[in-house]
């Protein structure tokens, strides 16, 4: 049927050749696989960064605002000071009075939440999303921890955010000081 000395390979040879082509296959996918693990963490990683920046500086900078009153009608720049949650108020209308629909505004992650919200008397909108913590601590003038909200000076900022509970997480922190409080 055949001749010995056709071109050609045997079944052996085929085999053979399978079998390595397979093994290069096999390394070259487990390569890959690894690679793009690492991406999807890297990318999550990105993403857990960029939402606790953006909550915490959309946090700071609305404490740092907090107790605005162009009236001197005496406003509290915190009205509630829990770990967990924070409101502030301000007169941004110039009228003197605080209205519970637009110059009050409360930061909070309720319990089993995974989202920071932000809520200005309209309903609590979202501000970053995979929050794991969001813890506030108060200190007074001299630096000592209060829960006393008329006596805040200063707030403590911590954010926990990371998408997969499994995967990377990103923590920031920041104090900021209540430039508008009035008082001792």
């Amino acid at each position: 049927m055949w001749a010995r000395g056709s071109a050609g390979f045997s079944l052996a040879e085929l085999l053979v050749s399978v079998a390595v082509v397979g093994l290069a296959l096999a390394g070259t996918f487990a390569v890959l696989h690894g690679a793009l693990r690492a991406y999807g963490w890297g990318a999550a990683r990105v993403d857990a960064q960029q939402a606790a920046r953006v909550a915490l500086e959309r946090v700071a900078r609305e404490l740092r605002e907090a107790g605005y009153d162009p009236t001197g009608a005496g406003i509290a720049p915190i009205a509630v000071a829990a770990s967990d949650r924070v409101t502030l108020q301000s007169d941004l209308n110039r009228n003197g009075i605080v209205d519970a629909t637009r110059e009050r505004v409360t930061f909070l992650l309720r319990p089993g939440e995974r989202t920071l919200r932000r809520d200005a008397g309209a309903g609590a909108q979202p501000i970053a999303e995979g929050v794991r913590r969001f813890h506030l601590t108060y200190f007074d003038r001299s630096g000592a921890v209060t829960t006393d909200a008329s006596r805040v000076a200063a707030v403590r900022i911590d954010i926990e955010v990371g998408g997969d509970p499994a995967g990377p997480s990103v923590i920031v922190q920041t104090d900021v000081a209540v430039r508008n409080r009035r008082g001792g």
